[in-house]
């Protein structure tokens, strides 16, 4: 999950670009219409960002979800909102589905001279923490995303402003921030590799003891300047990173499996049951017995 700045181009003919993909986020195809599709490389399998603002629905599937310093599991159904240069990744469990739609206004954009356009600058400025839609919001936005690829032309402009518009204007309950502060990497480029080979090392080896003097070694950096880039990207220092990393992991298998919580905890690189407790409680405000009884119900 590094923080890999990834280019979008529009061109002169687009005001938004619309993606989809069927198996996996690495996988995916620009939808122009019902009838031109032209497949790409995707970006979305490790942490990156771009300067275009990005809804993205996932209609199949099920993993982790990272918008900048939050994570949290994802499921079919979900509709985030994440803003310009806040870096995100999708960590898969299995084959997912989706639709992103990618749109990118500079202050020299001709749609800030229309003052109906004023929402928008606060949905933007909103959109740089990541924001969870839901709610009867997401149930209206998820059909008019999923109408898109069928439209061309003006249809498709015109829907894709009433998307906007019921963003823009959805009450407070239905949007949930991720990050707890805004995000905006610019001007990252030096340290972004370092710190993509760092997380990808801490999702594949979570379950065991995982020490920053094999960080160090992995980046090539001294202790002070790993600590200052990882919290940098990432909002976090590592060792919070990880914990996290490893809870939701344990949040995973408390649905999925009918393990003993003890045995989940200690597969998932706990090796203190009563810290595991003591940090669970923290995270989520109950126990890991009654978080799965809850979720479960």
């Amino acid at each position: 999950m590094p923080s890999q700045r990834e280019e979008i181009q529009f061109g002169t003919a687009n005001t938004l670009r619309l993606l989809r993909w069927n198996r996996s986020v690495n996988r995916v195809e620009i939808v122009h219409g019902p009838d031109r599709v032209v497949p790409m490389p995707g970006q979305g399998d490790h942490w990156h960002y771009h300067r275009a603002t990005e809804l993205t629905l996932i209609q199949r599937g099920a993993g982790t979800r990272f918008v900048a310093d939050h994570i949290e599991l994802f499921e079919s159904g979900d509709l985030v909102l994440i803003g310009a240069n806040v870096p995100h990744y999708w960590h898969q469990r299995s084959v997912s589905a989706g639709v992103a739609i990618q749109w990118d206004f500079p202050l020299e954009h001709g749609i800030w001279e229309f003052g109906e356009s004023a929402p928008l600058r606060t949905l933007a400025e909103f959109a740089r923490r990541g924001l969870h839609i839901q709610g009867r919001t997401a149930e209206i936005t998820r059909r008019r995303i999923e109408e898109l690829p069928s439209l061309v032309g003006l249809a498709r402009l015109a829907l894709f402003l009433q998307i906007l518009d019921g963003l823009a204007n959805a009450p407070a309950r239905d949007v949930r921030p991720l990050s707890a502060r805004a995000f905006s990497l610019v001007g990252t480029i030096e340290h972004q590799e370092a710190v993509r080979q760092a997380v990808s090392f801490i999702l594949a080896h979570y379950h065991r003891s995982v020490s920053l003097p094999e960080l160090l070694r992995l980046t090539s950096m001294s202790r002070a300047t790993f600590a200052r880039q990882f919290r940098r990207h990432a909002g976090k220092s590592f060792s919070t990173f990880l914990n996290q990393v490893r809870l939701q992991a344990v949040c995973r298998a408390l649905l999925d499996t009918p393990d003993l919580i003890g045995n989940i905890a200690l597969d998932h690189g706990f090796n203190q049951l009563s810290f595991f407790n003591r940090l669970f409680r923290r995270e989520f405000g109950i126990s890991p017995s009654a978080y799965r009884e809850r979720k479960r119900r």
